[in-house]
């Protein structure tokens, strides 16, 4: 059994498809999508629709699990208190509210209600895989090298999953941690199909095959044309909608994380989410300066 695990493609239909391409080469039978497959770019309906209609070349079918884009549109077009009151008359939130009014117009605003949070994966002599788009109780809390020992004991369960497999932090990961008298628990990230965040703008994806000697991984690296999905910034309205949305454009081009970290500074620093302390931004921190683990909404 061979399953190709993707996450994070964030409304980027051309990354998308270069990546079931390549999975498809691959021999992949099943897909697991470990959530956000819409926000952030123009293309959130396509990229729903896409893994929603998959043709039968994966007989193994498709799951899906919840990222946090995923259900913040859904909140976001529910007016749900969960979120703070002033995000919605924020203009900072306009891609937000574009991509959500989008998949509502489409009739796709719902389709991730039932999404687990997690899916176990089980095959026989072979240690149970845990996949989620962060942990099972946080979609946000994304795993990696970095994560603390404790805190891979217990979402292996002691041990009772032999392997950990996340996304959410826009980079790949692959990690061996070694619990107190017990087995090994392998921790893997998935990385990000349409907005890497580690320098390397090609999507990321992971293969997982069930072989007797045990999980055989593969962390795989796909080249697409970004011109494509950059246009269509423009030609979707979706760049008009104000500043969040020329972040997520440039994230793209320089495939690094800024919208979390120029988040971070302007809650630090008390300051306004606006054109002009965006640039401010950028003449005092780098792209290369930061290396953000759990990007924010």
């Amino acid at each position: 059994m061979r399953l190709a695990v993707l996450a994070d493609i964030h409304g980027n239909a051309d990354a998308l498809r270069a990546v079931l391409h390549d999975a498809r080469i691959q021999g992949a039978e099943g897909l697991i999508v470990n959530g956000d497959v819409v926000n952030r770019g123009p293309d959130s309906v396509q990229a729903l629709e896409t893994l929603l209609n998959l043709p039968a070349s994966f007989p193994h079918g498709v799951r899906f699990t919840l990222g946090n884009h995923d259900d913040l549109l859904r909140l976001w077009q529910a007016r749900s208190s969960s979120l703070p009151a002033d995000w919605f008359s924020d203009p900072f939130w306009g891609a937000t509210a574009w991509s959500a009014e989008q998949l509502e117009r489409a009739g796709l605003l719902h389709t991730a209600a039932d999404w687990p949070m997690s899916l176990t994966l089980s095959a026989p002599g072979l240690p149970d895989v845990l996949v989620s788009h962060g942990t099972p109780d946080e979609y946000r809390e994304g795993i990696s090298e970095r994560t603390a020992p404790q805190r891979i004991e217990e979402l292996s369960g002691a041990g009772r999953f032999g392997l950990l497999i996340g996304s959410h932090i826009h980079r790949q990961a692959d990690a061996v941690f070694e619990l107190a008298g017990g087995p090994s628990v392998r921790v893997l990230n998935t990385g990000a199909v349409g907005a890497p965040a580690d320098s390397d703008p090609r999507a990321g994806y992971l293969l997982l095959t069930a072989v007797p000697q045990g999980w055989r991984i593969e962390l795989r690296r796909v080249l697409y044309d970004r011109a494509g999905v950059l246009r269509r910034f423009g030609s979707s309205g979706l760049l008009k909608t104000g500043l969040s949305a020329e972040i997520f454009r440039e994230e793209i081009v320089t495939a690094r994380s800024l919208y979390t970290p120029y988040w971070t500074w302007t809650e630090t620093e008390h300051l306004p989410r606006t054109a002009a302390t965006w640039a401010a931004f950028l003449r005092q921190y780098p792209a290369d300066a930061w290396r953000a683990e759990s990007p924010k909404l």
